[in-house]
């Protein structure tokens, strides 16, 4: 009864830039919508996690203090803006990883449920009232898998994966990015 709502944004296509395995601090760009997504999503009473495969990890390209090093960057870009993220969560894994101790078949690695039920723990999210937002289908399949409402944005690969549809993987709807979404979100959702 006292679960929250939450939406999980993707991270890199969504929130960020994707310039492939983001290893290097000058290399992250944020949406120039982003920040005012997020805090327009903070203002309605959603909780907002970040929920993101980073594979580089598991091929060696990078370690994962530099993925925590990228979430401070991006949480202190939000505070500076007047936003909040509640959660990051990542999955370092991949089954073909060249670092033998992440390859590893996980429950975290999209689009498996196991970041999301864990922030449904520590946030004590209602993840059937929540929303996925991401570039890829994997993303809305992570929203199935859990009951969420899945949306595709168009940046990063999103225009590219909304030509390629995958069977019984449906959005709940296709928009341009992520400030678009939110705008969906906030018309859709009762309080």
């Amino acid at each position: 009864m006292n679960a929250r709502r939450a939406v999980f944004l993707d991270r890199d296509g969504t929130l960020i830039e994707d310039v492939g395995y983001l290893d290097r601090l000058e290399r992250l760009s944020m949406f120039p919508w982003s920040v005012d997504a997020v805090k327009l999503l903070n203002r309605a009473g959603f909780l907002v996690a970040i929920v993101t495969n980073q594979a580089g990890v598991a091929r060696g390209f990078l370690e994962e203090s530099f993925v925590d090093e990228a979430h401070r960057h991006v949480d202190a870009l939000m505070k500076s803006g007047g936003a909040r993220v509640d959660g990051y969560y990542y999955c370092p894994h991949h089954p073909d990883a060249s670092v033998a101790a992440y390859r590893v078949s996980c429950d975290c690695r999209k689009p498996a449920p196991g970041m999301l039920q864990r922030a449904e723990r520590d946030l004590q999210v209602d993840l059937g009232r929540s929303f996925v937002v991401g570039d890829k289908w994997l993303d809305v399949q992570l929203a199935q898998a859990v009951g969420a409402t899945g949306i595709l944005v168009r940046t990063g690969y999103g225009r590219t994966e909304e030509r390629r549809p995958k069977d019984g993987v449906r959005a709940a709807v296709v928009v341009e990015n992520l400030i678009e979404a939110a705008g969906w979100i906030l018309r859709r959702a009762a309080p």
